[in-house]
């Protein structure tokens, strides 16, 4: 089966829906809030009056998943232009805001949301508000998706450390698996598999970045931010461990039988969560861009803030980390194990979770970066 029609978040709004279990990303858009606001500023700044103020602006969010963030980034984008302009004594423009996720993405769910979404942008600017055209765009971003030169500002969330697919050359002479008892990188992988991540990371940030330059304006602004690390090192707690927790819950399993070994040996996450150093190098490699900003920040591993959020407060961390992780990963590991070890898997991949969070300190690392298309 094709990634691009496995790699999707639980839909719905049931218990175990991506809509019910984001907190995670909501915590990561509102931590990268301030670096948002300041690239949709720059696009109206860069008019000097309201003659040449923009007449149209046009918007993409990529791997916009469905559930309550989805809006909840175009709500803020556009109560900022809004409050922007007025405050500048410019025309509202028309906006459109083209909405993109992969073609297994729940889109109705967004659009069934379109109607109270409205309603409530009038209300929070006082019925003063443009004309502001949705639309859904399916396809990866791992290519164009636009037409040349039509787009202002990119946003992208917690979606480019998924990669195009999984990295070749995991398998050795005779198919023997390089990264046994693994589903990702690991203090014990072989070198050739930190390699094979590394270099299928490099070729889809390339690939990103050359579709966003042909699509993009001169001048036009893109704010990305993806799970990442500190250090060099990909084999860092910050940026793998919770995959290495889960490769746990399933040998566990397997040591029971309910899950053959060889099906474990088999898969490998198309996941990956470069340092800065990588992005930029990446980004200077091309031309195309000036990174114009950028911020590295910790990330608890269940996003919570310590306020009730439907009913969580009531779970342990690991039974929240273990349903937030669920609703991004099941789809995959459906595919490959079979549905009817999910509910088992998870409760004991969260005991796990609990127990390791219990004795350490480790955060995820969110990376923040700012653009300007050159």
């Amino acid at each position: 089966m094709e990634f691009a029609q496995i790699l999707c978040m639980n839909k719905g709004g049931g218990e175990t829906s991506y809509a019910q279990n984001s907190s995670l990303q909501s915590k990561i858009i509102s931590d990268s809030k301030r670096i948002t606001e300041e690239a949709v500023e720059a696009i109206i700044s860069t008019s000097n009056n309201t003659s040449d103020s923009p007449q149209s602006i046009s918007i993409a969010d990529l791997g916009c998943s469905s559930g309550p963030n989805t809006l909840l980034l175009v709500s803020d984008t556009l109560n900022l232009l809004y409050t922007k302009c007025k405050r500048l004594g410019y025309p509202l423009p028309e906006v459109q805001v083209f909405l993109n996720d992969l073609f297994s993405n729940d889109f109705n769910y967004i659009f069934g949301s379109l109607p109270d979404f409205h309603l409530r942008l009038v209300a929070e600017n006082g019925g003063e508000v443009g004309p502001c055209f949705i639309s859904g765009v399916p396809g990866s971003f791992y290519g164009r998706l636009f037409p040349k030169s039509s787009l202002n500002f990119v946003h992208s969330s917690s979606s480019l450390h998924w990669l195009s697919k999984v990295p070749e050359g995991l398998e050795g002479e005779g198919k023997r698996r390089m990264n046994k008892g693994k589903l990702y990188i690991s203090s014990t992988s072989p070198r050739s598999v930190l390699e094979a991540y590394t270099t299928q990371f490099r070729n889809d940030f390339r690939k990103f970045i050359k579709s966003r330059s042909e699509e993009m304006v001169s001048g036009g602004r893109m704010v990305i931010s993806l799970m990442g690390r500190k250090s060099m090192d990909p084999t860092t707690a910050d940026s793998c461990y919770h995959w290495e927790l889960l490769a746990q819950a399933l040998t566990s399993l397997a040591s029971q039988g309910l899950v053959e070994e060889e099906k474990i040996d088999s898969f490998n996450a198309p996941y990956y969560a470069p340092c800065m150093e990588e992005v930029k190098k990446e980004t200077e490699k091309e031309g195309w861009f000036v990174i114009d900003r950028f911020e590295e920040f910790g990330v608890e591993w269940d996003g919570f803030t310590g306020e009730a959020e439907n009913g969580l407060k009531i779970l342990s961390r690991g039974q929240r980390v273990a349903k937030t992780i669920r609703a991004v990963v099941e789809t995959m590991l459906v595919s490959h194990f079979g549905g009817h070890i999910m509910d088992v898997l998870f409760e004991r991949y969260g005991n796990i979770v609990q127990h390791y969070l219990s004795n350490h300190r480790t955060k995820y690392t969110n990376l923040v970066v700012s653009f300007v298309k050159k």
